[in-house]
């Protein structure tokens, strides 16, 4: 499957009606957020690389993953709840225990790549924090591994901001500038390879679009366009920040 047909099928999912599938994923704008991940992750990691998806939530990232040809294992402290639709019996999941925030179960250099995907932004809300988080996970990577991190919240972003003005809105408690991202990365002994700003229109909440738009795929590849264009002038307010770091690899 290529990118769009994986975003295609999530989508499906998501409108299925089924109870443990990602309802924010219920329209092709909202699927369409993660196909810059999708290149970013194929850029990196070859096929057939065993990933860790770190914080594994509702599944939408390991199902990309399964689908793609990656060997794929999730790790989240919420309960294995997609099972029914992602249909990957290679599929291994290991729970976390909220009495241990920052420890991972896993062997040292056991994974090719791992993934953070709107997670590292909220560790010290289950009693962790990032610099403890980034080097138990470069511990867990092999050499020469990647770290790749996705939905990572922008300082500036103008969608948290306003998010803070109107009650009752979700917004990140913790977001970061790009002296941060550096500065966390460089303490873990990981060596940051891209990193970039994006994300200008908002997304999430467009989950409710009327029928027409939520299934129109001109109408998400108009959205996608527009916000990569707005994304050049208005780069300092993106909502997001993406990033890549690298495991040294040994002598």
């Amino acid at each position: 499957m290529n990118d769009e047909e994986i975003a295609d099928s999530l989508v499906a999912l998501a409108r299925s009606g089924r109870s443990d599938t990602p309802k924010r994923l219920r329209s092709f704008v909202g699927a369409h957020q993660y196909l810059r991940l999708y290149h970013l992750f194929r850029k990196y990691v070859p096929k057939s690389a065993r990933v860790l998806d770190w914080g594994a939530g509702s599944g939408h990232f390991s199902y990309f993953l399964s689908r793609a040809g990656y060997r794929a294992s999730g790790f989240s402290f919420g309960p294995y709840k997609f099972a029914g639709w992602l249909d990957d019996p290679a599929y291994e999941f290991t729970a976390g225990s909220p009495s241990e925030p920052t420890r991972l179960p896993y062997p040292d250099a056991s994974f090719d790549a791992v993934s953070s995907i709107g997670v590292l932004e909220h560790v010290r809300e289950t009693g962790g924090n990032e610099a403890g988080t980034l080097a138990e996970i470069a511990r867990i990577l092999k050499p020469g591994g990647h770290f790749i991190c996705y939905h990572f919240p922008n300082r500036l972003s103008w969608i948290d901001f306003a998010a803070s003005l109107v009650g009752g809105r979700h917004r990140h408690e913790y977001r970061f500038t790009r002296a941060q991202v550096e500065a966390l990365v460089r303490g873990a002994g990981l060596e940051l390879l891209e990193i970039e700003r994006y994300g200008v229109l908002p997304r999430n909440s467009l989950r409710a679009l009327p029928a027409p738009l939520a299934k129109s795929r001109a109408f998400a590849r108009a959205w996608d366009g527009l916000d990569a264009a707005l994304a050049i002038p208005l780069g300092p307010i993106c909502q997001n920040w993406a990033f890549v770091a690298r495991k040294e690899a040994r002598a």
